[in-house]
């Protein structure tokens, strides 16, 4: 009888991609890739030359949302690897941009959507990074398989 001992990145993850909280968080993620994409594409086209370097972070933080939402929608390792690395800088992006925003507010003339720490969007955009590291952390397939 051949034992074959399979090695834990060999295995492939066949759970949901995500369930209860998970999906709450993924819709969350979703919406805020919708409107912060709109809100980009609309300042861009229409005041880009108000606050270009604002407007730009709000396109930035666009993509970031979207490509965050994408990865945590998936099990797969390297979407996973892309969900820590998307949803870090966006903890990373909203803390910069929120401090540079109080300490320095003449450097953002109009809001972004991580001006002041997401004043505008009610904080989430703060809480959001947190609550999807968490997530990913408590969801992880090696943590899980070694407890």
């Amino acid at each position: 009888m051949d034992d074959v001992v399979t090695a834990p990145e060999d295995v492939e993850d066949t759970r949901r991609p995500a369930y209860g909280a998970g999906r709450v968080l993924i819709f969350v993620y979703g919406i805020f890739a919708l409107a912060a994409t709109a809100r980009a594409t609309v300042q861009l086209i229409r005041d880009s030359s108000e606050a270009m370097f604002a407007y730009s972070l709000s396109a930035l933080s666009a993509v970031v949302y979207v490509l965050a939402t994408v990865a945590l929608a998936h099990n797969g390792r390297r979407m996973r690897r892309v969900g820590w690395i998307t949803v870090s800088f966006e903890l990373v992006g909203v803390l910069t941009v929120g401090t540079l925003s109080v300490l320095h507010p003449e450097y953002f003339p109009r809001d972004t959507v991580w001006s002041n720490f997401g004043q505008g969007y009610g904080y989430v955009p703060l809480v959001l990074p947190i609550l999807g590291l968490f997530w990913m952390w408590r969801s992880s397939p090696a943590r899980i398989a070694a407890g």
